[in-house]
């Protein structure tokens, strides 16, 4: 029977007739194992085999300068409000860690957040509460014994001038130093308006810092309830891992500004309690009798003001060279040189080794950090400059791996 014949006689039947390919007649039979098996999806890669993908290199030489170009200009148009973000980003990468274990203990993700800055006020509260407690009575104490400590400087400094006097040297100290009482009493009283100008001016500033920190504050409490979305967010963008926790994009940052945190804490906690006991040990030994009255108190502001890089360990030594000064100018020295050995411990041996360790940065990396923070944000910049090395190197990292850049061989075009 003729293929004519066949047709007529299914379409009779009601069959549908062949449909015939344009390529020419179909596959014999035996070929069809062959192509099913062509068609069916391939074993699944190993863990931690993903395919990189592949940046051609028109993307590469375009996007390159193009980024650069654009950061530089988003910076320079928004410095104050990349800064907020940047802060508030900082803030709720810290506490993300404690919302998503509460998140595990089945509470909504709202209440977490609530829960967790209800408790990160309380304790910092409570801190306050017994720290200050000690440092307070000291202060009290300290308070009692400034008029001793006044009228003891002024002795020292009366016998100061007649030492000075034997030896030929008449320099009236006391006299000079009312004269410059008179005189700094006088320019106050002349320079009212500008002092009363400086003073509203000093109101702006902290009525717009408060603001600021207002906003830093509404923003962390969002990016912490929307974390969530983020990391997904962040997933879809970057290159996928191979989906373990060790190769997860969002889950390594996390981890690298938790480890900043711990290290931040363990240096503080390190310097102030150094401090503490160097100055126990000078009142101990007679060289700053007041240094064990008042360890404590110098030790907790010493830990606080490590917080703050570059000024911070400057301004931990004002108050104890303050109060060393109104007992003797060479105890004031003795504690001035022993605030200097211990910035020189600080920045040689504790910061690179902590900060190395938890950071696994270079320390010259790590100075280059705080550097650049500073030139562009100042102080602000230099707080947070290095979370946000530890969340680029992570990135970098990051991309290092699942990345992989087209070659420029000599010869092909773009």
């Amino acid at each position: 029977m003729s293929s004519t014949e066949r047709a007529t006689s299914g379409a009779e039947r009601g069959e549908e007739p062949p449909v015939q390919s344009d390529a020419g007649p179909s596959a014999p039979t035996e070929d069809e194992p062959a192509v099913a098996e062509l068609e069916a999806p391939g074993p699944a890669p190993p863990r931690g085999a993903v395919p990189k993908v592949l940046v051609p290199r028109w993307i590469q030489l375009v996007s390159l300068p193009l980024t650069v170009i654009g950061l530089v200009l988003v910076i320079r148009a928004a410095k104050g409000v990349v800064l907020l973000f940047v802060v508030a980003g900082v803030i709720a990468l810290i506490l993300n860690p404690v919302v998503a274990f509460l998140q595990r203990r089945s509470l909504p993700r709202g209440i977490a957040v609530l829960a967790v800055y209800v408790g990160f006020f309380i304790t910092l509260a409570a801190i306050g509460f017994f720290v200050s407690s000690a440092v307070v009575d000291q202060i009290n104490s300290f308070a009692k014994d400034v008029p001793h400590l006044i009228k003891h400087a002024n002795r020292s400094l009366l016998d100061f001038q007649r030492t000075l006097n034997k030896h030929g040297i008449h320099v009236h100290l006391i006299k000079q130093g009312k004269t410059a009482l008179q005189t700094l009493q006088e320019k106050v009283l002349k320079e009212s308006s500008t002092i009363a100008s400086f003073g509203g001016s000093v109101l702006t500033k902290l009525v717009s810092v408060g603001f600021d920190a207002v906003l830093v504050f509404v923003l962390s409490v969002y990016m912490l309830l929307y974390g969530e979305k983020i990391g997904v967010l962040v997933r879809r963008i970057m290159p996928p891992g191979d989906g373990t926790p060790q190769d997860d994009y969002p889950t390594r940052v996390q981890r690298a500004v938790s480890s900043y945190v711990r290290g931040q804490l363990l240096f503080s906690l390190v310097m102030g309690t150094t401090t503490a006991l160097s100055l126990y040990l000078f009142g101990v030994i007679g060289v700053f009798p007041d240094g064990r009255t008042y360890a404590v108190a110098f030790g907790v502001f010493d830990g606080v003001m490590e917080l703050i890089p570059y000024v911070g360990p400057v301004l931990a030594a004002v108050p104890p060279v303050l109060v060393a000064l109104f007992s003797n100018p060479i105890t004031a020295l003795w504690v001035a040189l022993l605030f200097l050995a211990l910035q020189q411990l600080e920045g040689h041996i504790v910061a690179p080794q902590i900060f190395s360790h938890t950071l696994r940065i270079n320390p010259l990396l790590v100075i280059l950090a705080l550097l650049l923070g500073d030139a562009i944000y100042g102080l602000v910049g230099a707080i947070i400059a290095l979370p946000c090395a530890a969340v680029l190197r992570e990135t970098g990292l990051y991309l290092w791996r699942h990345l992989e850049l087209e070659g420029w061989e000599r010869g092909h075009g773009l």
